[in-house]
């Protein structure tokens, strides 16, 4: 069976180090979706490593890790990461594939991005500058170069068609920037591309399935940025739910097993778009700072705010979540008084459902209070029966609400730092 691992949030929610910590019961770690905005953080070691490309597995010497065809590669950011990886006494070529499927992100998909996003305005989604959106974007007009198209001997020429046709399109945006730089980089990082294991994904998939392989799915950004069920247009450009495995990977839905949703005990998001819980005040502040809320693929400030159960079940409800993990419980230690958003108040009536388009109306928060556990720093508890009652009756909250049981509870960044409830 595969199983899957996802964001239920708004990206952020910690699934690399989930990832890193479920690896060792699987014999293949799988990325679906998504593209170089990932940012997947993982301990190793005690030392720090953000992962945008390669699966969160990577660290496992006896694991495969597939990066499928639903994702769309930067050759450049991937050469970077392997380059780190390799430091670290990993053997990439050992352990790494990828599909042959899998969406190449050129040069000029990042000039694009940078000039459309200037062209906005006000009206910019905070979009990362990667290429991942007009990379999406020549894979749906069929336009995109893919990574078995390096091993044609006319892959030059097909290249600079795309690029000649994206120049137009800059020309319009009155881009000037020069990217010679960015080609030289793409280009040795293409070479580098070319040494690793390129692979017919789908049939390598399902060979490990039906060898009886187990397959853990690593999803990318979170489910309320699904490019169909998100906050549309505030959303990425691909299917980030558990559907997206199915796409992204080449594999049927009846090998779907369990779908693990990730959840931090609060709400966070970065870049523009509704977020209904939105704290402006102290709370905020202080969920910021405790929580180093700023993102780990551009930095940014994330926006932070109380737990939104209207859209933690919804992801829950268009994911088949059968199990949650709860991140960053311990964060709330130093708070007195927690709020649960249960329902959104738009046009003064009462609602529990995510609506159309939630970023054109005004959903005000309903809040149930919740107290604090500041009695007890939950970062050293390691027995889910030594949880202190107000987490207890906080976690069992949300078990009731969404109709998914928290099994595990994250405190801390480090991969032992994990509760089994």
């Amino acid at each position: 069976m595969v199983d899957v691992i996802l964001g239920l949030q708004w990206g952020d929610e910690g699934k690399g180090k989930i990832v890193d910590y479920f690896a060792p019961n699987y014999d293949v770690i799988a990325r679906f979706q998504g593209g170089p905005n990932a940012g997947h953080t993982l301990y190793v070691n005690g030392k720090k490593i953000v992962l945008h490309q390669i699966p969160s597995g990577i660290f496992h010497q006896d694991k495969i890790n597939l990066i499928g065809n639903g994702v769309v590669l930067d050759p450049v950011t991937l050469k970077r990461e392997c380059d780190t990886v390799a430091a670290m006494g990993i053997d990439i070529k050992k352990n790494l594939f990828i599909s042959q499927r899998t969406n190449i992100i050129i040069p000029t998909h990042r000039a694009l991005d940078k000039a459309s996003e200037a062209q906005k305005g006000d009206s910019k989604i905070g979009s990362t500058l990667k290429g991942i959106g007009p990379a999406y974007m020549d894979k749906t007009g069929r336009n995109a170069l893919r990574v078995g198209d390096l091993l044609d001997k006319n892959f030059t020429t097909q290249y600079i068609k795309l690029r000649l046709k994206h120049q137009k399109l800059l020309d319009n945006f009155h881009f000037n920037e020069d990217i010679t730089a960015w080609e030289e980089e793409f280009f040795e990082a293409l070479e580098f591309l070319k040494t690793l294991n390129i692979v017919n994904g789908e049939y390598f998939i399902n060979k490990h399935i039906a060898d009886g392989k187990r397959i853990l799915a690593e999803g990318a950004q979170g489910s309320m940025l699904d490019i169909d069920f998100g906050t549309f247009p505030f959303v990425t450009s691909s299917n980030t739910i558990s559907a997206g495995v199915c796409t992204g990977l080449g594999i049927a839905p009846k090998q779907i097993g369990e779908v693990i949703g990730i959840t931090k005990a609060y709400c966070t998001r970065v870049g523009s778009g509704p977020f209904p819980t939105e704290l402006f005040d102290e709370a905020g502040d202080e969920l910021r700072k405790i929580g180093s809320e700023f993102g780990a693929t551009t930095g940014r400030p994330r926006r932070c705010g109380w737990m939104d159960l209207v859209a933690l079940k919804f992801s829950c409800m268009i994911n088949g979540v059968t199990q949650i993990v709860m991140t960053k419980a311990d964060v709330l230690d130093s708070f007195k008084e927690l709020k649960v958003c249960t329902a959104y108040s738009i046009n003064g009536e009462h609602t529990q459902e995510i609506p159309f388009q939630l970023a054109k109306v005004n959903a005000e928060p309903v809040y149930d209070n919740f107290k604090g556990w500041n009695e007890t720093p939950s970062i050293n508890i390691s027995n889910g029966q030594a949880l202190p009652t107000n987490m207890q009756d906080y976690i069992n909250y949300i078990n009731s609400y969404t109709g998914a049981q928290v099994k595990y509870i994250s405190n801390g960044p480090e991969r032992e730092q994990i509760i089994v409830l």
